[in-house]
C-alpha cells in the first residue's frame, strides 16, 4: 500500500495583517511566499518567513525599505514568470511600460498586462512600477485598483508627471 503522507499537498501557512492599502494576507508554501491577497483570510499558523515577510512589508510602508529579500515561489506559465521577474529588476520609485517590459521578454505589451494582472504576490514583485504608453496609470487587480497602483507610486516617489514617472 502507497504511503499516503508522501501524497500529501504542501501545508499552506497564511498570515493576516493591516497595512495602508487595507488588510494584506500573505501565502507561504515549502518555505516560499506564494501570495499576497488583500483582505484577512482564515489564520493559517503563520511561519517565520511570513513575519519577516510583514516586517519587510511594514518597513516599506514606512519608507525604510526600497529592496525586498525574500524566497519567492512564482507558480504560472514560463511567459508569466519571465514577466514576473522582470518586474522585480524595476528599481523603486521607477516605472516601465508596458511595451518597454515587453521587449524585455520578448512577448507583447497585451499579453505582459495580463501577466501583471495575474501577479499573485503584489507590491513585493511590483506590478505597480508597471504603466501604460506615455505613463498613463492604467488598471491594478489589488486594493482599490488605481487608486492602490498611485498610493503606491508615490510612495516611492514616482509621482504622475515626476521625474521618475515615464
Amino acid at each position: 500500500m502507497a504511503d499516503r503522507s508522501a501524497l500529501a499537498p504542501p501545508p499552506v501557512r497564511s498570515l493576516s495583517f493591516p497595512s495602508p492599502v487595507g488588510s494584506l494576507t500573505l501565502f507561504e508554501i515549502d518555505g516560499a511566499l506564494t501570495a499576497i491577497e488583500w483582505g484577512r483570510g482564515p489564520e493559517g499558523g503563520g511561519s517565520p518567513l511570513l513575519d519577516e515577510a510583514r516586517r519587510q512589508l511594514d518597513a516599506y510602508f514606512d519608507g525604510k525599505l526600497k529592496d525586498f529579500d525574500l524566497p519567492l515561489g512564482l507558480d504560472g506559465s514560463p511567459f508569466q514568470v519571465s514577466v514576473w521577474r522582470a518586474m522585480t529588476k524595476i528599481p523603486y520609485g521607477e516605472t516601465r511600460t508596458y511595451g518597454e517590459l515587453a521587449d524585455a521578454v520578448g512577448g507583447v505589451a497585451r499579453a505582459v498586462g495580463t501577466a501583471c494582472g495575474d501577479n499573485p504576490i503584489p507590491i513585493v514583485v511590483p506590478c505597480h512600477r508597471v504603466v501604460g504608453a506615455g505613463g498613463k496609470l492604467t488598471g491594478y487587480s489589488g486594493g482599490e485598483g488605481v487608486e492602490t497602483k498611485r498610493f503606491l507610486l508615490r510612495l516611492e516617489g514616482a509621482e504622475p508627471g515626476g521625474p521618475t514617472f515615464l
